[in-house]
């Protein structure tokens, strides 16, 4: 299945980034997989798209994997697809995994960071609330769905994989200076396991990457206490079918033992009590 998947990724562009082959495709994992496996939508994107998923496993606890929030971020739908993969052959033991490998269908299949809704585009990565956010969140279907998701399954831990610079971090990405969390050491520790193999930086969101308001990650764990961590995977947003095999082979396996390690809860605490800082965000776009 790897060499299938690979193969969805020959070339940059538009050509590797048809949602339809990728349906295709987790529905060939689930068909060679039957007692491991269940398709199914999550919700519908604005543009009438389903956004499909692959639910694995059988346990209690109920964890996700969730890749293309940024419709060009082909890599970390390769990723996602080889976390498939990888859980439907084995799957971890005590949790049902909901594996989600394009939530912005519209922008994949335009090669598109951004997705629209009837009237404008927006960046599905800032359409979440958030301690920070100011103005209108869940201007898109796709983030309404996800955010019920998992709500609805209770989803304690969450990976979010996005290209492209080489790291794994944490709550908070937001614009504030008060980045500490009741769960730092706890995140630094799941982090750390994550990269056992990737050698990725770990640390803060904000410190490690920029700060941004209105971001999936941030808005789990403040909002449920999901144990949220962002994996921004490989070398590039335009990965060669190399770099694909080369951060599929090195994220898989601190994918899953993050999801192994994480609490069986959700966090007790995971409110943000400090102060937003939009200054942060200014100097952020002037850099």
């Amino acid at each position: 299945m790897l060499n299938t998947i690979l193969s969805l990724f020959l070339l940059a562009g538009p050509s590797a980034s048809n949602y339809d082959r990728i349906v295709t495709t987790i529905e060939q994992i689930a068909a060679q997989n039957p007692g491991t496996t269940k398709l199914l939508t999550i919700g519908i994107s604005d543009k009438g798209i389903p956004i499909q998923a692959l639910q694995i496993g059988n346990g209690p606890v109920n964890t996700l994997v969730v890749a293309t929030h940024h419709g060009n971020e082909y890599g970390s739908t390769a990723v996602a697809m080889g976390v498939a993969d990888a859980l439907a052959k084995k799957p971890v033991d005590g949790q049902t995994v909901f594996v989600v490998p394009v939530l912005n269908t519209g922008g994949y299949n335009q090669n598109n960071r951004y997705e629209s809704n009837l009237n404008s585009s927006f960046d599905p990565n800032r359409d979440y609330p958030g301690p920070c956010v100011s103005g209108q969140s869940y201007n898109l279907k796709s983030t309404k769905s996800l955010a019920d998701f998992i709500e609805q399954k209770n989803i304690v831990t969450s990976a979010t994989l996005h290209t492209f610079w080489p790291a794994v971090v944490y709550p908070w990405g937001i614009s504030t200076s008060d980045l500490s969390t009741p769960n730092d050491a706890q995140f630094l520790k799941l982090t750390k396991a994550a990269t056992e193999e990737s050698h990725y930086q770990v640390g803060n969101n904000t410190e490690v990457l920029y700060p941004a308001d209105g971001t999936f990650e941030d808005y789990a764990y403040w909002k449920h206490g999901v144990w949220s961590l962002l994996f921004e995977l490989g070398f590039s947003h335009t990965p060669d079918q190399t770099a694909v095999k080369n951060m599929i082979d090195a994220n898989i396996p601190g994918i899953r033992r993050f999801l192994e390690q994480a609490p069986t809860t959700r966090a007790a605490q995971h409110g943000f009590s400090g102060k937003c800082e939009t200054r942060l965000l200014q100097r952020m776009w002037l850099e």
